[in-house]
C-alpha cells in the first residue's frame, strides 16, 4: 500500500499475543524439532513408510456454515485436530476466485506473488512460486505424489508435476472412488484431493447454512470423507505409518449481510471464510478462535486540544494566506471524538478569526450534542448548516464541502459519509480570511471543548457524496483514494512529541501547537471507523498459505528462505506425550 504517511494503527491487546506465542512458531526448524522430539517416527527425512499426508480440498465450503451443519465425519476428525471454523483464504482485498485460492494453497504464498487473479490463470508467476507438488518432486523425485481433481484447471495448472494426476470434472465421486484405490497402494505417500460439488451448490443456489442443496452438498462430500478416512485406517501398513491429514476449504462464499452483527474486517468477508484442519490420531484437540474482529480498537496518538478563551487551546498553520479558497471548490475532513459533556458554540477547527459577530471565515463548532458547519461574511452574517450528534463518546468522521451548482454556491455537510444538510451560500461570497487555518479552539464563543482530531484533509475540489460515503471509515490517506491528486493539506496527527503537527501532503505546511494543545494516546472501539489492522491480526487463525509450509514440515523438507514463502507453522498437542 501506498501510504503518505506513517500512520499505522496497531492491535495491541495483550490477550491476541499471549495466543500468538503460544500457537504460532515463528521459526521454520522448530515444528519438525518438536516433532522429532515427540515421536519416535524417523524425521530426517522423507521417507515411504513413515511420514505421510493426506490432503482434501472442499472448494465453496464456509467455514462458519460448516460449523452450523456439523457433518458427522469431519466433527470426529476435529478431535485429533488443529482446526478452526474463521480460518482466511486470504486477508487482502483482492477479488477471491477458485484459482486464486487454489494457487494459495498450493504454492504457500498469496496473489501479491503467485498473481493467479482470474480462473484461467492468466498471468500467472508459478514458474518464480511453483506449486507444492513441483517442489515436492524437487526435493524427492522418488516420492510418491498423486493428484486426484475434479477441476481440470486445478491439475493442468497445479499438478502437471505429480505421478499421477487425475482429472473427473464436477464428479466428486469419481475423486473419492480414485482416492480410495490410491490408498490400496502400499507405497502411497502424499495423495492430494479435491472437490467441488459445493461449490457448484453455492454457486446455483447460495452458501447460506440453511439452504438445503448447499447442506446436502457438504454431507455427501463428509460422507466421501469418511469412505476415505476407512480406506486409510485399513491399509495394512497403517499402524507404521504416520499421517498427516489436511482438509480445508479453498474459499467460502457470498451469503446475505447480517444487520445484527458488524465485522467490517477479512473475517467478516464470507468469501474468505474457511475451515482448515490438521488432523492426526496422536493430536490433542486444539480449536483456534478468530479474535474479536467486530470490535477492533482505533489506536493511536493524537493532538488533543482542552480549552476556551481565557485558556488557549489550538494549533495554527503560520501562512494566514494558505488554505484562502476563493469562489473555488473545496472539501474539509476531520476524525473528531468529543471528550467533555454539553457545551454550546466552541469551534473545534475553521479559518476565522473570532466567532463573535459578522467575522468573515468559516469554521466547525459545537452545539450541545450536535456540530455545526458556520460561514460568515463582512455583509451577510452567519449562516450554518448541522452535522448532528457527535457528543456519543465515539470517534466521528466530520466532513464539510463548498462548491458551486449552476449558478448557486452551496455547502454541504456530512456526519461519518452521511450527507446531513446542505445550504445556499451564495449571498455570502468570497469568505477568505485574514486569519490562519486553526485546529482547537477559536475565541468569542464562551464555550469550553476538549476534543482529539485526527486524520484531517484538505481538498480542492467538491468530493462526491459517494466518495466521501467510502472513504469516511478509512483512518488513512493513500493513492487509493479517487482525488489523491487533489489532496492540498493532510495532517494524520500521529507525532506523539513536540510542538508541530506535520503536513503530508506535497505542500508540507505544518500546524504549530499553542496553549494547552498536547498529545493524547487513545485506544478504543468506535462502529463508524475501519482502523488499520496489522498483518499479524489475521494470522492468529491458519491461513491457506499455512497448509504447504505445514506440509513440508511434516515430510521433513527444508524451507529455504529464498522460496519466500507467506505461511507458518502451527504446532500440535500430542495427547501421549507429557509436557
Amino acid at each position: 500500500m501506498n501510504k503518505i504517511n506513517t500512520y499505522t494503527h496497531k492491535l495491541v491487546a495483550i490477550i491476541t499475543v499471549a495466543l500468538f506465542i503460544m500457537i504460532f512458531s515463528a521459526c521454520n526448524k522448530d515444528f519438525p524439532n518438536r516433532l522429532k522430539e515427540s515421536s519416535q517416527n524417523d524425521t530426517s527425512g522423507i521417507s515411504a513408510k513413515n511420514r505421510k499426508v493426506l490432503y482434501i480440498i472442499l472448494d465453496g465450503v464456509r467455514g462458519k456454515a460448516l460449523k452450523a451443519i456439523n457433518p458427522p465425519n469431519i466433527a470426529k476428525i476435529t478431535n485429533n485436530s488443529v482446526y478452526a471454523f474463521d480460518a482466511l483464504s486470504d486477508f487482502d482485498e483482492n477479488v477471491l476466485t477458485n484459482a486464486g485460492a487454489w494457487s494459495n494453497m498450493l504454492t504457500g504464498v498469496t496473489k501479491d506473488k503467485h498473481d493467479v487473479i482470474s480462473n484461467d490463470f492468466s498471468g500467472n508467476k508459478l514458474a518464480a512460486y511453483p506449486s507444492m507438488i513441483s517442489r515436492l518432486k524437487q526435493a524427492n523425485p522418488q516420492l510418491r505424489t498423486v493428484s486426484i481433481a475434479s477441476s481440470v484447471a486445478f491439475n493442468t495448472n497445479l499438478a502437471s508435476d505429480a505421478v499421477l494426476h487425475q482429472e473427473f470434472e464436477n464428479d466428486d465421486l469419481a475423486v473419492k472412488n480414485a482416492v480410495n484405490e490410491e490408498l490400496k497402494r502400499d507405497d502411497a505417500t502424499f495423495v492430494l484431493a479435491q472437490f467441488h460439488s459445493a461449490e457448484l451448490a453455492g454457486k446455483a443456489n447460495d452458501y447460506e447454512e440453511g439452504t438445503i442443496a448447499y447442506v446436502n452438498a457438504i454431507l455427501k462430500i463428509d460422507n466421501y470423507i469418511g469412505e476415505i478416512m476407512t480406506s486409510l485406517r485399513s491399509r495394512k501398513t497403517f499402524s507404521d505409518e504416520n499421517w498427516l491429514v489436511v482438509i480445508a476449504s479453498s474459499k467460502g462464499g457470498e451469503i446475505a449481510p447480517d444487520g445484527s452483527a458488524v465485522d467490517n474486517t477479512s473475517y467478516g468477508d464470507a468469501t474468505r471464510n474457511s475451515f482448515i484442519v490438521f488432523y492426526n490420531p496422536r493430536f490433542s484437540t486444539l480449536f483456534i478462535p478468530k479474535p474479536a474482529s467486530d470490535a477492533v480498537p482505533y489506536t493511536g496518538t493524537a493532538p488533543n486540544f482542552a480549552g476556551n478563551d481565557s485558556k488557549i487551546s489550538r494549533a495554527v498553520i503560520q501562512d494566514a494566506t494558505a488554505f484562502n479558497m476563493g469562489l473555488n471548490d473545496f472539501t474539509v475532513e476531520v476524525k473528531v471524538k468529543v471528550n467533555n459533556g454539553g457545551e454550546y458554540y466552541p469551534p473545534i477547527l475553521g479559518k476565522r478569526a473570532t466567532f463573535n459577530g459578522n467575522v468573515i471565515g468559516w469554521l466547525f463548532f459545537l452545539e450541545g450534542d450536535d456540530w455545526q458547519l458556520n460561514l460568515s461574511s463582512t455583509s451577510g452574517g452567519n449562516i450554518q448548516a448541522n452535522g448532528g450528534a457527535i457528543r456519543d463518546g465515539f470517534w466521528h468522521t466530520l466532513t464539510a464541502k463548498f462548491y458551486k451548482d449552476g449558478a448557486t454556491r452551496k455547502a454541504s455537510v456530512y456526519t461519518d459519509g452521511v450527507l446531513k444538510k446542505t445550504i445556499d451560500i451564495t449571498s455570502r461570497g468570497n469568505i477568505d480570511s485574514p486569519a490562519p487555518f486553526t485546529l482547537g479552539y477559536i475565541t468569542g464563543s464562551g464555550g469550553s471543548i476538549d476534543v482529539i482530531l485526527s486524520d484531517i484533509q484538505f481538498y480542492n475540489v467538491a468530493i462526491p457524496d459517494n466518495v466521501i460515503k467510502a472513504q469516511s471509515r478509512k483512518t488513512y490517506v493513500d493513492s487509493s483514494h479517487p482525488y489523491f491528486n487533489n489532496l492540498i493539506g493532510y495532517w494524520p496527527g500521529d507525532e506523539g512529541k513536540g510542538d508541530v503537527i506535520k503536513d503530508k501532503s506535497s505542500y508540507t505546511r505544518d500546524f504549530r501547537m499553542q496553549g494547552t494543545a498536547q498529545w493524547q494516546q487513545f485506544n478504543e472501539f468506535t462502529p463508524y471507523l475501519d482502523p488499520i489492522i496489522s498483518s499479524d491480526f489475521y494470522k492468529i487463525v491458519p491461513n491457506s498459505v499455512d497448509i504447504p509450509f505445514e506440509i513440508y514440515q511434516w515430510l521433513g523438507v527444508s524451507v529455504p528462505k529464498s522460496w519466500n514463502l507467506d505461511g507458518k507453522s502451527w504446532n500440535p498437542i500430542y495427547s501421549d506425550i507429557k509436557p
